[in-house]
């Protein structure tokens, strides 16, 4: 029988960061795929370190965005550690892509055939603490009283399947909400964005977790953003980022508060 308490060992690195855990915003950042991170249990996925630093493995640049955002903004942030080739903290659990046998186009050796056992061992040991991090600071927040907004960050690939993308942000949402109205204006009002609405992706209940599960689901204002890979790839690229989308989100709250 497959333990499922063994996939991490103490030496190695958390599955979730928080950072501000105490911080003085209302905003409440996830990055799901910040970290491409793979157990030592599993080696490398049977993948070569030249995939692993592609977009298949983590959301590129996403985690400099954050951290820069969440101390622009004094924000808490919580940060997923490991790639989502380990397991996928945006997916349902028993989603296709929860853990991924083939990732775009490249096949994920060791994710082929993987037994029950297993994905409940990755369930456990890394999904289970990310989103335990996320309901336990919500609670605490909404025990104080509180205001959160919640905002998913994400990177998207340039180029997909052969596809040049030329959205260069995009706003994210499922059901219509008066922030990604407010958002999407915001950033199409800087004039000199390729701001994009529902691209490359739409949150769905089926292929997304965090917004339909802790935005949605407590009722909380919430959204999401992409922001294209070469934007962010270097920190001087995330760092203007975090700045940028600082001022936006200060004036989305603003705005949001008249509602």
């Amino acid at each position: 029988m497959t333990k499922t308490n063994d996939l991490l060992t103490p030496d190695e690195p958390a599955p979730v960061r928080v950072l501000r855990r105490a911080g003085a915003s209302d905003f409440m950042l996830a990055a799901d795929h910040a970290g491409r991170l793979i157990p030592r249990a599993l080696g490398t996925l049977g993948l070569p370190q030249s995939e692993l630093a592609r977009h298949i493995a983590w959301d590129i640049g996403i985690a400099g965005v954050t951290e820069g955002l969440s101390e622009t903004l004094d924000a808490t942030a919580v940060l997923q550690s490991y790639s989502r080739l380990v397991i996928d903290c945006n997916r349902a659990l028993g989603h296709p892509t929860s853990i991924p046998p083939v990732s775009e186009l490249t096949e994920v050796p060791g994710n082929i055939g993987v037994s029950d056992g297993e994905r409940d061992r990755r369930r456990q040991a890394i999904f289970d603490p990310y989103h335990a991090a996320i309901v336990e600071l919500l609670d605490a927040r909404n025990a104080a009283g509180r205001r959160t907004i919640l905002a998913a960050m994400h990177s998207f690939t340039p180029v997909f399947k052969g596809v040049v993308r030329r959205v260069e942000v995009s706003v994210l949402f499922h059901h219509e909400t008066p922030l990604w109205r407010i958002m999407l204006d915001l950033l199409r009002g800087e004039g000199d964005l390729a701001v994009g609405a529902n691209q490359p992706y739409a949150i769905t209940d089926d292929s997304d977790y965090t917004v339909p599960v802790h935005g949605e689901g407590r009722g909380l204002p919430h959204v999401e953003i992409e922001i294209r890979q070469d934007l962010i790839a270097e920190p001087a690229g995330q760092l203007a980022w975090a700045r940028h989308l600082a001022r936006v989100f200060r004036e989305a709250n603003k705005r949001l508060s008249n509602y």
